[in-house]
């Protein structure tokens, strides 16, 4: 298993070749086993950045959400109270970012790598993170 943050989850369904080759690999191996886990907040990250027009799809962000959460082998991770205090509870430093410590949180409550292309993240030590 592991947990896609909101770039990896967002490549994954529309632009595959922006993941790397590695992170590809993993995708495949976990896609097989309903094995990819991805926050409920990168649902609302997406429709920020779109609403922000940081983002646009050919068709409307509901029906691109909707379609992306029924992907095979993708698993739509709920918040639950455990994930929102633990994105307060991160040990060390941690950047600002709400929706980036609530994706934290859940893979570290899951015991999953992360596969994320944010070096931010990828350089906070206490969570494991594939790219």
């Amino acid at each position: 298993m592991v947990v896609l943050d909101t770039c990896a989850w967002l490549w994954t369904c529309s632009a595959p070749k922006k993941l790397s080759r590695a992170a590809r690999e993993v995708i495949e191996r976990d896609r097989k086993h309903d094995g990819l886990e991805v926050s409920i907040i990168s649902a609302w990250e997406i429709a920020k950045l779109v609403q922000k027009r940081k983002l646009t799809f050919a068709i409307p962000c509901r029906e691109w959400i909707a379609g992306a959460m029924t992907v095979a082998g993708i698993t739509i991770h709920p918040l639950t109270p455990d994930i929102c205090i633990e994105s307060t509870e991160l040990p060390g430093s941690f950047h600002g970012d709400a929706a980036d410590q609530l994706i934290v949180a859940t893979a570290r409550l899951l015991g999953a790598p992360l596969v994320t292309a944010d070096r931010r993240i990828r350089d906070y030590a206490h969570v494991a993170t594939l790219w």
